[in-house]
Protein backbone atom coordinates (compact mmCIF):
# COMPACT_ATOMS: atom_id res chain seq x y z
CA UNK A 1 0.00 0.00 0.00
CA UNK A 2 2.70 2.47 -0.99
CA UNK A 3 2.29 6.00 -2.16
CA UNK A 4 3.29 6.70 -5.74
CA UNK A 5 3.17 10.17 -7.23
CA UNK A 6 1.29 10.75 -10.41
CA UNK A 7 -0.54 13.65 -12.00
CA UNK A 8 -2.76 12.94 -14.99
CA UNK A 9 -3.96 16.23 -16.48
CA UNK A 10 -5.43 18.13 -13.55
CA UNK A 11 -5.94 14.91 -11.57
CA UNK A 12 -3.60 13.99 -8.73
CA UNK A 13 -3.21 10.27 -7.94
CA UNK A 14 -0.71 9.86 -5.10
CA UNK A 15 -1.67 6.26 -4.31
CA UNK A 16 -2.04 3.25 -6.54
CA UNK A 17 -5.14 1.11 -5.98
CA UNK A 18 -4.63 -2.25 -4.25
CA UNK A 19 -7.31 -3.70 -6.52
CA UNK A 20 -8.60 -2.41 -9.83
CA UNK A 21 -11.35 -3.75 -12.10
CA UNK A 22 -13.51 -2.27 -14.84
CA UNK A 23 -16.16 -1.53 -12.16
CA UNK A 24 -14.13 -0.17 -9.22
CA UNK A 25 -10.80 0.64 -7.58
CA UNK A 26 -9.90 -0.16 -3.95
CA UNK A 27 -7.46 2.06 -2.04
CA UNK A 28 -5.88 1.28 1.34
CA UNK A 29 -6.38 -2.22 2.71
CA UNK A 30 -7.88 -4.94 0.51
CA UNK A 31 -11.67 -5.11 0.82
CA UNK A 32 -12.70 -8.75 0.68
CA UNK A 33 -16.36 -8.04 1.54
CA UNK A 34 -17.66 -5.57 -1.04
CA UNK A 35 -21.26 -5.58 0.23
CA UNK A 36 -22.90 -2.18 0.64
CA UNK A 37 -22.89 -0.57 4.07
CA UNK A 38 -25.01 1.89 6.02
CA UNK A 39 -25.81 5.33 4.66
CA UNK A 40 -23.94 8.28 6.20
CA UNK A 41 -27.14 9.27 8.03
CA UNK A 42 -27.64 5.76 9.42
CA UNK A 43 -24.01 5.53 10.59
CA UNK A 44 -24.16 8.90 12.35
CA UNK A 45 -27.53 8.05 13.94
CA UNK A 46 -26.07 4.82 15.37
CA UNK A 47 -23.01 6.54 16.88
CA UNK A 48 -23.09 6.29 20.66
CA UNK A 49 -21.26 8.69 23.01
CA UNK A 50 -19.11 10.22 20.26
CA UNK A 51 -17.48 6.90 19.19
CA UNK A 52 -15.28 5.58 17.90
CA UNK A 53 -17.47 3.04 16.18
CA UNK A 54 -16.43 0.63 13.44
CA UNK A 55 -18.55 1.26 10.34
CA UNK A 56 -19.07 0.16 6.74
CA UNK A 57 -20.63 3.04 4.82
CA UNK A 58 -21.86 3.35 1.25
CA UNK A 59 -22.34 6.90 0.00
CA UNK A 60 -21.35 9.32 -2.73
CA UNK A 61 -18.18 11.42 -2.61
CA UNK A 62 -19.40 15.02 -2.41
CA UNK A 63 -16.07 16.90 -2.45
CA UNK A 64 -12.41 15.82 -2.52
CA UNK A 65 -9.29 17.58 -1.24
CA UNK A 66 -7.92 19.11 -4.44
CA UNK A 67 -4.33 19.36 -3.19
CA UNK A 68 -3.60 15.63 -2.86
CA UNK A 69 -6.79 13.64 -2.22
CA UNK A 70 -6.06 13.29 1.49
CA UNK A 71 -9.73 13.50 2.52
CA UNK A 72 -13.22 13.71 1.10
CA UNK A 73 -16.62 14.94 2.21
CA UNK A 74 -19.72 12.73 2.13
CA UNK A 75 -23.06 14.45 2.63
CA UNK A 76 -26.63 13.18 2.82
CA UNK A 77 -29.10 15.97 3.54
CA UNK A 78 -27.84 17.82 6.61
CA UNK A 79 -25.51 14.99 7.66
CA UNK A 80 -21.90 15.64 6.69
CA UNK A 81 -18.90 13.36 7.34
CA UNK A 82 -15.25 14.11 6.58
CA UNK A 83 -13.35 10.97 5.59
CA UNK A 84 -9.59 10.69 6.08
CA UNK A 85 -7.35 7.69 5.57
CA UNK A 86 -5.73 5.58 8.30
CA UNK A 87 -2.25 6.90 9.16
CA UNK A 88 -2.32 8.91 5.89
CA UNK A 89 -1.03 5.70 4.30
CA UNK A 90 -3.04 6.29 1.12
CA UNK A 91 -5.00 8.94 -0.76
CA UNK A 92 -7.74 8.91 -3.40
CA UNK A 93 -7.69 10.51 -6.86
CA UNK A 94 -8.73 14.17 -6.86
CA UNK A 95 -11.30 13.62 -9.64
CA UNK A 96 -13.61 11.27 -7.71
CA UNK A 97 -16.31 13.75 -6.60
CA UNK A 98 -19.74 12.42 -7.51
CA UNK A 99 -18.68 8.77 -7.51
CA UNK A 100 -20.28 6.07 -5.35
CA UNK A 101 -17.99 4.73 -2.63
CA UNK A 102 -18.01 2.03 0.05
CA UNK A 103 -15.60 2.44 2.93
CA UNK A 104 -14.60 0.68 6.13
CA UNK A 105 -13.33 2.67 9.09
CA UNK A 106 -13.86 4.26 12.50
CA UNK A 107 -16.54 6.94 12.98
CA UNK A 108 -16.17 9.65 15.65
CA UNK A 109 -17.70 13.02 16.57
CA UNK A 110 -15.06 15.63 17.42
CA UNK A 111 -14.90 19.39 18.06
CA UNK A 112 -13.53 21.50 15.20
CA UNK A 113 -11.66 24.80 15.52
CA UNK A 114 -11.89 27.80 13.20
CA UNK A 115 -8.30 27.12 12.06
CA UNK A 116 -9.22 23.53 11.12
CA UNK A 117 -12.35 24.68 9.28
CA UNK A 118 -10.31 27.28 7.37
CA UNK A 119 -7.67 24.65 6.46
CA UNK A 120 -10.30 22.19 5.18
CA UNK A 121 -11.99 24.93 3.10
CA UNK A 122 -8.63 25.88 1.56
CA UNK A 123 -7.89 22.23 0.69
CA UNK A 124 -11.30 21.98 -0.99
CA UNK A 125 -10.66 25.17 -2.94
CA UNK A 126 -13.42 27.04 -1.09
CA UNK A 127 -13.65 30.29 0.88
CA UNK A 128 -13.50 29.83 4.68
CA UNK A 129 -16.70 30.45 6.64
CA UNK A 130 -16.92 31.52 10.29
CA UNK A 131 -17.90 28.81 12.78
CA UNK A 132 -18.47 28.79 16.54
CA UNK A 133 -18.63 25.79 18.86
CA UNK A 134 -18.78 23.43 15.93
CA UNK A 135 -18.09 19.72 15.72
CA UNK A 136 -17.65 17.29 12.88
CA UNK A 137 -18.36 13.69 12.20
CA UNK A 138 -15.25 12.02 10.83
CA UNK A 139 -14.36 8.57 9.58
CA UNK A 140 -10.79 7.35 9.48
CA UNK A 141 -11.03 4.81 6.67
CA UNK A 142 -8.77 1.81 6.32
CA UNK A 143 -10.24 0.73 2.97
CA UNK A 144 -12.09 2.67 0.26
CA UNK A 145 -13.82 1.15 -2.79
CA UNK A 146 -14.61 3.76 -5.47
CA UNK A 147 -16.97 2.83 -8.29
CA UNK A 148 -15.79 3.89 -11.74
Amino acid sequence: MGISAGVMGDVTRLSAPVESTAEYEVFGDAMTDKAPGLSVSEAVASLGDNGPESVRVTTTINKVCQKKGCFFIAQEGDTVVRVTFHDYAFFIPTDTAGKPVTLVGELVRTPISQAQADHYADDLGEAPEPIAGAFEYAIEASSVLIQR
